[in-house]
């Protein structure tokens, strides 16, 4: 290998990430849950190599009853079997911020033994740091398995808030809370929360949210993504190559940031429908609907998700899958 390239891997430091993808919950035509393509795609997940985490803001946990949040755990444990670490989303009942709020969802997620991601409720809006990390840390004791945190911007769900630094730093303290997803979509924030993570509990994991920079995981973040659920496979061979130190890794985050620029545009709640068209065109799911009171997109968009499926190699014949998943939508 010749010096000038050498030097180029070495700007390439090999690290290992835990990937998490925020897995979609498709839906059939007459409006019900594809538990069927809801299973496979969590068994598909999984085999590719990455955590997955059900009853995010990309199943439409928000929209989702008490009742249908215990299905897809029951579906999801089951696709899993026994053993198999997975995620979910915990909820406020009432959407009230206190620790008996927060109980049920926490007691059913225990239950099938995940680890919950505590999601943020309006009622925290007002409230100071102390009391937020308060909250965060009476849900967190009462688990078996610790827990995640979650700041999420409300450009993606009104119920969404970005912490401030104080904030932030008193959940860090937390020993019982392991890590946080952050979504706020802005490097300069992240950066900010790797620096205060470092300095305070190296251990702590930051989960970048961020699916319009991906690469943050070179950075030190690891993720919990919206977007790993249009391609996990693609995702999961990213970070085998950048675990190696392969120049590769580069490549395969190009085209992956590709599919996010197309996929989470504004409006960005829209991007489930993107994930829906797009699995349903490479074949991996039967349809494309999704929650009946979540945003859609366009048909039209299908020729920009094709580019992107082409781009990553997903799709086999580009003629075909123009005649059979783009032309019938325009």
């Amino acid at each position: 290998m010749n010096g000038g390239l050498a030097s180029v891997f070495a700007r390439c430091a090999p690290r290992r990430v835990h990937g998490i993808a925020a897995v979609l919950l498709p839906y059939l035509p007459s409006g019900d849950v594809d538990w069927e393509g809801f299973e496979r795609h969590v068994t598909r997940t999984r085999d590719a190599g990455l955590d997955c985490a059900v009853n995010m803001d990309t199943g439409f946990g928000d929209l989702l009853t008490t009742r249908e949040r215990a299905a897809v755990l029951d579906v999801t444990r089951r696709a899993l079997g026994s053993g198999v670490r997975f995620y979910a989303g915990a909820y406020a009942e009432e959407g009230a911020a206190s620790e008996s709020a927060y109980a049920s969802a926490v007691a059913q997620i225990d239950a099938r033994e995940a680890t919950p991601v505590i999601v943020q409720c309006r009622a925290m809006h007002g409230m100071s740091p102390g009391e937020k990390a308060a909250v965060y840390a009476h849900v967190a004791r009462s688990t078996a398995t610790g827990a995640l945190g979650f700041e999420l911007s409300p450009l993606f769900a009104p119920h969404g808030e970005i912490w401030d630094a104080e904030t932030f730093a008193r959940i860090v303290e937390i020993p019982q809370i392991l890590g946080a997803k952050h979504s706020s979509l802005d490097r300069a924030t992240e950066f900010e929360r790797l620096a205060a993570r470092d300095c305070a509990r190296p251990d702590f994991r930051v989960y970048t949210g961020n699916d319009l920079a991906i690469d943050m995981v070179a950075y030190g973040s690891d993720y919990l993504l919206g977007l790993a659920t249009f391609a996990p496979d693609c995702f999961a061979e990213r970070d085998r190559l950048l675990a190696s130190g392969d120049l590769g890794s580069l490549m395969r985050d190009d085209a992956l940031q590709h599919l996010g620029n197309v996929g989470f545009r504004a409006p960005i709640p829209a991007y489930k429908h993107a994930a829906a068209q797009f699995l349903h065109m490479c074949g991996r799911l039967r349809g494309d609907e999704i929650h009946p009171r979540a945003p859609r997109r366009p048909g039209s968009d299908r020729i920009l998700l094709l580019d992107c499926a082409l781009r990553l190699g997903l799709v086999d014949d580009a003629e075909t899958a123009r005649r059979e998943h783009v032309l019938p939508y325009l």
